[in-house]
């Protein structure tokens, strides 16, 4: 009889045990395939763009699609939230921070865990995602702000940090969350005294309550774009367009401050407000003393050949020299500026008394034509709303700014001397170390005794600004 015994596999407990092994494998396996389907399809089809789904889909491919934010042991996910809730002391809405959606989804997660049971996994999922979402605004929002100044206005060339993906991810590579929360709020007194005054509800002198806490929202905003100073050791002139001063801040003090005149804000006849002083930093590397004054085309063609067309003498009366082809015409009166293309000819204004830039112009690069400078209309100083310039800012006390930037000596004196001559000649004088100059638009601050100080919105950007963070559900009401 033949014997086939060797034909017939005899499974043992190895063998099962093995086999059991290999199935439990594939199992996990396939649950594990499953939940990354699961966890792809919330990322896609629930997340709005603002809840920066590329961001999250890019963090979570390195995580295997697993969720990491509710799983930590160490910080409870209630906490997160709570942390979250001080968005408000930054003039912020809870709900652009999604808390009004985490905090219903975080109950149920809990009810669920003291029961012993388990969220259903794509709610799971959906909880972490907006909670990881919450995370990466709020590192945005600190560290950069939410909007983009150059957004709200055509006249804004600060330089000015865009957000950086890995900077703000840099959240979930923190060892303590929570540390990291704390050192990106901004830290400087003028953010400090300003969210002070959030929370203590006073009004300014000349604002309600409601109004002032709405412009502090507004200003707490712009104190997180990163367009600041980056040493405050480095001296530099600091304008604040809406409240009409200038500054030499040296060390984060001021040592010397003015008046100044700025551009005109929007008016009916000019609704895109051609006349506004931008908003712009730059290095002040020269100033020309008795300066001549290259009128530029539009205040010719709107201004000047209006002047000279009422006056044949106001051109010789006011020191204009006029240009045809390079050369200057020795009768401007005899044109007729009411039907001349005004397109063909140059205007420049000598030096002397009448030169509206006065006896000294401060020079900065910049692609808005616009520059620090002197000026022969001093009444204007007296008055409180000084947006009345073509854009340039009139500056109260020229000289003490030339000695707070060149320093007292040789070169100061030479610069004295210029200005006070009979006969003025425009020479030009650099300075021997550029010096940073800011031209900016703050609308609220704390002074140096502690109160509030609120400012007209004369350009409108307050307005603006509010208008797209309400949009967006970004401020607190």
């Amino acid at each position: 009889m033949q014997d086939n015994s060797s034909a017939i596999p005899i499974k043992t407990a190895d063998t099962e045990a093995q086999e059991k092994v290999r199935r439990q494998a594939r199992e996990r396996m396939k649950q594990q395939e499953d939940s990354i389907l699961v966890f792809k399809k919330v990322l896609k089809s629930d997340l709005n763009p603002k809840d920066y789904p590329g961001w999250l889909d890019s963090l979570y491919l390195h995580r295997q699609y697993r969720t990491f934010v509710l799983d930590q042991i160490l910080l409870k996910p209630e906490i997160i939230n709570d942390y979250l809730r001080k968005t408000m002391d930054h003039g912020l809405d809870t709900n652009f921070f999604s808390l009004n959606e985490i905090g219903p989804r975080l109950r149920e997660f809990e009810e669920q865990r003291s029961r012993s049971k388990t969220l259903k996994y794509p709610e799971k999922v959906k909880l972490e995602l907006v909670m990881t979402a919450a995370l990466l605004k709020y590192s945005e929002a600190m560290q950069y702000g939410l909007v983009r100044p150059d957004s709200l206005d055509k006249n804004y060339f600060i330089k000015t940090e865009a957000p950086d993906s890995a900077r703000i991810m840099r959240i979930f590579e923190a060892s303590d969350l929570l540390v990291f929360l704390d050192s990106i709020q901004p830290s400087s007194a003028a953010y400090r005294s300003l969210q002070e005054a959030l929370r203590s509800g006073n009004g300014a002198i000349n604002r309600n309550k409601a109004d002032a806490a709405q412009t502090i929202k507004l200003n707490l905003e712009r104190l997180r774009w990163k367009n600041k100073p980056n040493d405050e050791t480095v001296k530099y002139v600091w304008v604040n367009i809406p409240d009409f001063t200038l500054d030499v801040m040296e060390k984060g003090i001021s040592t010397l401050q003015m008046k100044v005149c700025v551009g005109e804000g929007r008016t009916d006849n000019d609704p895109e407000g051609s006349k506004e002083t931008p908003q712009l930093n730059s290095m002040i590397y020269s100033v020309q003393v008795n300066p001549i004054w290259n009128i530029p085309a539009s205040i010719a063609r709107k201004e000047i050949s209006r002047y000279a067309s009422n006056d044949p003498y106001y051109l010789s009366n006011n020191d204009i020299d006029v240009y045809k082809n390079g050369k200057r015409l020795s009768a401007p009166q005899n044109v007729d500026w009411g039907t001349a293309d005004i397109a063909q000819y140059t205007f420049k204004q000598r030096p002397g008394e009448q030169n509206s830039l006065g006896k000294i112009k401060f020079i900065f690069s910049n692609n808005s034509s616009v520059y620090l400078h002197d000026t022969p209309a001093r009444s204007a100083f007296k008055k409180k709303g000084r947006a009345i310039s073509h854009g340039c800012v009139r500056v109260e006390k020229p000289l003490e700014l030339a000695l707070a930037l060149f320093g007292a000596g040789k070169t100061f004196d030479q610069i004295k001397t210029a200005m006070q001559r009979s006969y003025p000649r425009a020479k030009y004088i650099g300075l021997p170390v550029k010096i940073p100059v800011y031209l900016t638009y703050i609308t609220a601050w704390t002074d140096a005794k502690g109160l509030l100080q609120i400012r007209n919105d004369i350009y409108g950007l307050d307005l603006r600004l509010y208008e797209a963070m309400k949009n967006r559900q970004m401020i607190s009401e």
